[in-house]
C-alpha cells in the first residue's frame, strides 16, 4: 500500500482510469434525458471522493460506537441541519444510502409484516418500492395499488378515498418516478387521516422542485418524507428521510441498526454540500428554468406529432407514448442512445406492451438544464429525438443526429477538465 500511496489511477488501475475517462466523456458529448440524473458540482464530486470514505461511524452524532468521530458529527450535523433549513422539516436522517432504503426505513417505522398499504401503480407512474409484487415492498406488505385517470392519465384520488375506505391501509404512499403533473399531497394526507393511515410522500423525482417552492410541499401534511438526493437535488446518488418529531427516534433506530450499518460519511460530506447549493437564491432560477425547459421540449415534441401523456407537464419530466407511431420503447431508447441521446423506455398508463417492450419513454430536463441550455436548445433536441424516432434504422439519419449532438454539447462542456485521456483511447462510435 505505501508504495502505491501517491501514484496516480492511471497508474495504478489503468482499465478503471480508462472506464472514468471514457465515462467522462460520453457524459460530456452526449444528451443526458434520463430524468432522474443530473450532474453534480465538483465540489459535490470533491467532498464524495474525500478521505471519509475511510472513516466508519455508526451511530448518530454524539452517539457513536467507534471513536475518531468528531468530524464525522461536523459533517453529519451540517447535513441534517441544513436538510432541515431546506424542506422545513421536524427531523431529518441523513444516512439512507438510497431512496429505496429510506422507504424501507419508514414502512418499519409505520407498519408491521403484513398490513395494508396503499401505492401507486408502477405502471401508471409509481415506483418499485411503493409496492410492486417483485419488490421487498410487494413481499412485505399487503399493497392495494391506486392508479390515473383514463380520461386525462392524472391520479384518480377519488380511487385513493375509495380505497383508503375500504381497505383501511396502515400507511398511503405517494409520489411517482414517471408522472408529469401536480401532486396533491394535501388531499392524499387528508385522505389517509381520516381512515387513521400514516401518509409518506416519496418526492424523490420532485425534491429540488419542491425545495425552490416549485412544486408543493407534502411536509406540512405528510408524516414521513422521502428522498433521494440526486435527480433534481442535484446531489451524490443516496437517499435522506424527514419525518414530525413524534417518529424521529424510531426512525431512526430503524435506520440504524435496524436496516442499516456504518454509514457512507463521504456520501453525507457530500449531501451536505448539495444542500447549501440549493440554498442558494441561483438554485430556485435553476429548477424554475428545468420546467420552463421540460415544458418546451414537450411542446416540440408534441407538435412533431407524437403523444404526450397527460398532454404536457408540471415539472422536470414528461412521458411519450411512442407506440402510436409504431415503435416500442424499448427500440426508441436504443436507437436514440445509438445517436448519443440518452432516455429510458417508460410504461405508460393502460400500457399494451409488457415492461421491457413499453410503449413509452421518459424524458427529463434536469442534467441538461445543469449545463446551461434553455429553450432554444430544447427546440433543437426535440428535433433531434423526432428524427430518430421516426426512422430508427436509417444509418445515415443517425450520423446527423449525432453531428447536431455533439454540436449542442460543445456549446455546453461538462467536467471538461477532467478529460485527460486521448480520443484514440475511447469507444468508437
Amino acid at each position: 500500500m505505501q508504495k502505491n500511496q501517491y501514484r496516480t489511477l492511471s497508474e495504478v488501475d489503468p482499465e478503471i482510469f480508462a472506464a472514468i475517462q471514457n465515462e467522462t466523456k460520453r457524459q460530456n458529448e452526449g444528451l443526458e434525458l434520463i430524468a432522474s440524473e443530473n450532474f453534480v458540482s465538483e465540489s459535490v464530486l470533491e467532498a464524495a471522493g474525500s478521505v471519509f470514505t475511510n472513516k466508519y461511524a455508526e451511530g448518530y452524532p454524539s452517539k457513536r460506537y467507534y471513536g475518531g468521530c468528531e468530524f464525522t458529527d461536523v459533517v453529519e450535523n451540517l447535513a441534517i441541519g441544513r436538510a432541515k433549513e431546506l424542506f422545513g422539516a421536524e427531523h431529518a436522517n441523513v444516512q439512507p444510502h438510497s431512496g429505496s432504503q429510506a422507504n424501507m426505513a419508514v414502512y418499519m417505522t409505520a407498519c408491521g409484516h403484513g398490513d395494508t398499504i396503499l401505492g401507486m401503480d408502477l405502471s401508471h407512474g409509481g415506483h418499485l418500492t411503493h409496492g410492486h409484487p417483485l419488490n421487498f415492498s410487494g413481499k412485505n406488505f399487503h399493497v392495494v395499488p391506486y392508479h390515473v385517470r383514463r380520461e386525462d392519465e392524472t391520479i384518480d384520488y377519488d380511487e385513493i378515498e375509495r380505497l383508503a375506505r375500504e381497505h383501511n391501509p396502515k400507511l398511503i404512499v405517494c409520489g411517482a418516478s414517471a408522472y408529469s403533473r401536480i401532486i396533491n399531497f394535501e388531499r392524499i394526507a387528508s385522505i389517509a387521516h381520516s381512515v387513521g393511515a400514516l401518509v409518506m410522500a416519496d418526492i424523490a423525482h420532485i425534491a429540488g422542485l419542491v425545495a425552490a417552492g416549485l412544486h408543493p410541499s407534502p411536509v406540512p401534511h405528510c408524516d414521513f418524507v422521502t428522498t433521494t438526493t440526486h435527480k433534481t437535488l442535484r446531489g451524490p446518488r443516496a437517499g435522506m428521510i424527514l419525518c414530525r418529531e413524534q417518529f424521529a427516534k424510531d426512525l431512526d433506530r430503524n435506520v440504524f441498526p435496524g436496516m442499516q450499518g456504518g454509514p457512507l460519511v463521504h456520501i453525507i460530506a457530500a449531501k451536505a454540500v448539495a444542500f447549501k447549493e440549493a440554498l442558494q437564491p441561483e438554485f430556485k432560477s435553476y429548477q424554475l428554468q428545468t420546467i420552463k425547459n421540460a415544458q418546451a421540449m414537450a411542446q416540440s415534441i408534441g407538435d412533431a406529432g407524437f403523444r404526450i401523456v397527460s398532454g404536457g407537464t408540471d415539472n422536470h419530466l414528461f412521458m411519450v407514448d411512442v407506440f402510436s407511431k409504431g415503435v416500442t420503447g424499448k427500440d426508441a431508447e436504443r436507437a436514440l442512445e445509438a445517436a448519443h441521446i440518452t432516455v429510458n423506455k417508460n410504461t405508460i398508463p393502460f400500457d399494451a406492451n409488457p415492461p421491457m417492450k413499453a410503449s413509452g419513454i421518459r424524458i427529463g430536463t434536469p442534467a441538461v438544464t445543469t449545463r446551461g441550455m434553455k429553450e432554444p436548445e430544447m427546440a433543437e433536441i426535440a428535433r433531434l429525438i423526432t428524427e430518430v424516432l421516426i426512422a430508427p434504422e436509417d444509418a445515415e439519419s443517425r450520423r446527423q443526429v449525432i453531428t447536431g449532438v455533439r454540436e449542442i454539447t460543445s456549446r455546453f462542456p461538462l467536467y471538461a477538465n477532467r478529460l485527460t485521456i486521448s480520443d484514440s483511447a475511447t469507444s468508437a462510435d
